[in-house]
């Protein structure tokens, strides 16, 4: 009787054994269209007592899981997160520029400014004269919505990654929560394979959004880690969570564990959508405005020198320029060379005073006559005496203005052959007396200082810094403070300093320009951005950060403060075309109404040598202006086919990552029907069995009868 038990026990086992093995298979089945979906197995084993055979049991049900196949798909998912962004991000901002072989795109456009000064050159017409003035203002004003349409782009990026870091959090709150789930069931000796489908999910969900690491607990949970090991779910003291402020220079992820420990999450991303976000927000997309600020800006430099040196027919009776940022003693301590004033007739356009001015020797005189000593701080009073009779020289607020003496109109020019220069502009261009395109920011950093120069900023003022990894990630802020020194050398050393400056990430220096620039130590790509700046230049009210262009805020903001002379635009015959005749004998004009000659060096103005600043990853380079717009359009191109070309590899590989792990842990349906032919046949097997045992008892029990 005790064999016959044992043969029912045995064959009772193989039956549950098989049910056990047929309702995972029909699960997989049911199963097979299931995202995220991950095959069943489960796990027999021999029961054995006494050293006997004693049935067969299903010690757990388990997801076929390849840990290695998922780590590659995970890590391949992420990579094709961030490539994917970033791709399709950099394709709406080259296309904001347009087909550069297009009429219609932004560098046509330029074009178009030279164009229409060579015709105005070869016809000179009122309506010419407007229609250049047109081209010029379509010039800035699409320039400033090009710049303000990549704002919406880079706000873009801030409204995605805050809902990326609200869709992180979800998922991995999800993730810790079904440890708990997946702990209870494999306790009870359950069926957990259902809640950790959803946790592989979750995980598959998450990893395109960030790099994770995932590894096995004891009881068939996971802990998620970030890429260098931050635990994010899973360890037991509950899930990370991330916060992104946008409201800096640069946009910044942080991470605060489960004990409530919070930290820059940096570099801890790895890949992922977020990480191509943050790149986009902090790297890329400022790139491209600080070249596309660096082409605006240098092109109204170049219309502004040149036309600087014409003049209206007559010549105006005041000319007002624009604010340097520097008192009047600074500003002229920077020139060389020498520059005259004449005062022509509006009647005659003929030249009744010349005020020559020689930088080199510091001297002023009228028609030829004796020459006045000035020093920069005497400078104005100097010049006022020479202006004469109605005639005046003031300075206020950083601007330099003009008044000719009565009946006369006035018009610069630089000597040919010691021009005034200071900061590589011409004594007009440097104060913006005659300019064709004026900014209501400061555009132009050359200042003409140098280390020996007074700094204009008191002790005791703070400018505080950002330093950041080339990826934008945040490093550092450190506080400036002015020093008690007044000069520029004392400036630079409180700037660069270590601690309390950047000298431990790279200088500040003033170049022979007098432009103040920064530049990375050992190449290490590191950035500095202003995050306060309470400075005020004692002269003029200029921040440092708006007087030397400090931080990628202050340079790319000069895009959209271009616009054409409104006194111009209102009268386009007062447009400077003509060339003043110093030579001029007495009572002779030497200013014509009909000379081109400025209009035709405009339309040249964009085959000119011009010197560009580096900015957005472009090296600092003198070239033509069409040959920096073409530079611009090739590098915009490149970044976005490079985007385009790292996205379509990124997303092969995913999707060979993905198929090789479906392959391993996804529901076969061929295998599957071969299995359940199997324990179908087993089920059977062990059904005989018990039948078989029952009939052999009851011979037994009738014998005993």
């Amino acid at each position: 009787m005790s064999s016959i038990n044992a043969i029912i026990g045995t064959a009772a086992s193989g039956v549950m054994a098989a049910q056990t093995q047929l309702n995972t298979i029909s699960n997989n089945i049911a199963n097979i269209n299931t995202p995220g979906y991950v095959r069943e197995v489960a796990n027999q084993q021999a029961m054995v007592a006494a050293g006997t055979g004693n049935g067969v049991a299903v010690k757990s049900i388990q997801n076929a899981t390849n840990q290695f196949l998922q780590a590659a798909s995970l890590t391949a998912s992420s990579t094709s997160g961030q490539a994917g962004i970033v791709s399709s991000i950099m394709d709406q901002a080259q296309s904001l520029f347009g087909d550069p072989s297009s009429t219609n795109s932004y560098f046509s456009t330029l074009n178009n400014v030279f164009s229409a000064f060579t015709s105005l050159a070869a016809n000179p017409t009122t309506a010419g004269q407007s229609q250049a003035l047109a081209q010029v203002q379509a010039f800035f004003s699409q320039s400033s919505d090009l710049s303000t349409s990549l704002g919406q782009l880079s706000n873009q990026t801030d409204q995605q990654i805050n809902s990326d870091v609200t869709k992180a959090n979800q998922l991995l709150s999800q993730i810790d929560g079904l440890n708990a789930s997946i702990s209870r069931a494999t306790g009870a000796g359950g069926d957990a394979t259902g809640s950790q489908n959803q946790q592989n999910e979750l995980i598959n969900q998450l990893s395109t959004l960030m790099n994770v690491n995932v590894s096995s607990t004891s009881f068939g949970g996971v802990v998620v880690r970030a890429a260098d090991g931050t635990a994010l779910a899973g360890d037991g003291s509950g899930p990370a969570t991330l916060s992104y402020n946008g409201s800096g220079p640069t946009g910044q992820l942080s991470i605060t564990n489960g004990t409530g420990v919070t930290q820059p999450l940096g570099a801890r991303l790895g890949s992922g959508e977020l990480q191509g976000l943050i790149q986009l927000r902090n790297v890329d997309l400022p790139q491209v405005s600080g070249q596309l600020s660096e082409l605006t800006s240098g092109v109204a430099d170049q219309l502004n020198s040149i036309y600087n040196s014409y003049s209206s027919v007559p010549a105006p009776t005041t000319m007002t320029g624009q604010n340097t940022g520097l008192d009047v003693a600074s500003a002229v301590s920077g020139f060389t060379g020498k520059t005259t004033i004449a005062e022509v007739n509006t009647s005659t356009n003929a030249i009744d005073h010349q005020i020559s001015i020689d930088f080199n020797a510091g001297t002023i005189s009228v028609d030829g006559g004796a020459a006045a000593s000035f020093t920069p701080s005497t400078f104005l009073a100097t010049l006022n005496t020479a202006m004469g009779t109605g005639g005046s020289a003031t300075y206020s607020n950083g601007a330099l203005s003009l008044r000719a003496s009565t009946g006369d109109g006035l018009a610069i020019q630089d000597n040919a052959t010691t021009p005034a220069t200071n900061g590589g502009r011409g004594f007009s261009a440097y104060f913006g007396l005659n300019n064709l395109v004026n900014s209501s920011t400061f555009a132009n950093y050359n200042t003409g200082l140098t280390t020996t120069s007074a700094s204009g900023f008191p002790a005791g003022q703070t400018l505080k810094l950002q330093i950041s990894n080339a990826a934008g990630g945040f490093i550092q802020d450190v506080t400036v403070t002015t020093p008690a020194g007044t000069t520029m050398a004392s400036l630079l050393g409180a700037l660069n300093a270590s601690p309390g400056g950047v000298g431990a990430y790279g200088a500040f220096s003033l170049d022979s320009k007098g432009q103040l620039s920064f530049s990375a130590s050992a190449s290490s790509g590191v950035t500095v951005a202003v995050v306060a700046d309470s400075t005020a230049n004692t002269g003029t009210g200029a921040s440092m950060s708006q007087l030397f262009g400090i931080g990628d805020a202050a340079r790319n903001s000069r895009t959209g403060s271009f616009s054409v002379n409104s006194a111009v635009v209102a009268n386009p015959s007062t447009l400077s075309m003509a060339q003043l005749n110093l030579g001029a004998a007495a009572g002779v004009a030497a200013l014509s109404a009909g000379d081109t000659t400025g209009a035709d060096a405009l339309g040249q103005a964009g085959a000119s040598t011009h010197a560009f600043n580096a900015a957005g990853g472009l090296s600092a380079t003198a070239t033509s202006v069409t040959n920096y717009a073409s530079s611009i359009a090739s590098a915009i191109a490149r970044r976005a086919s490079a985007a385009d070309s790292n996205n379509t590899q990124a997303q092969a590989v995913a999707s060979e990552a993905t198929a090789r792990l479906s392959s391993y842990q996804g529901v076969n349906l061929d295998t599957e029907l071969v299995n359940l032919t199997t324990y179908q046949q087993s089920y059977n097997a062990s059904a005989r069995m018990i039948q078989a045992a029952e009939t052999m008892y009851t011979t037994l029990l009738n014998l005993v009868n």
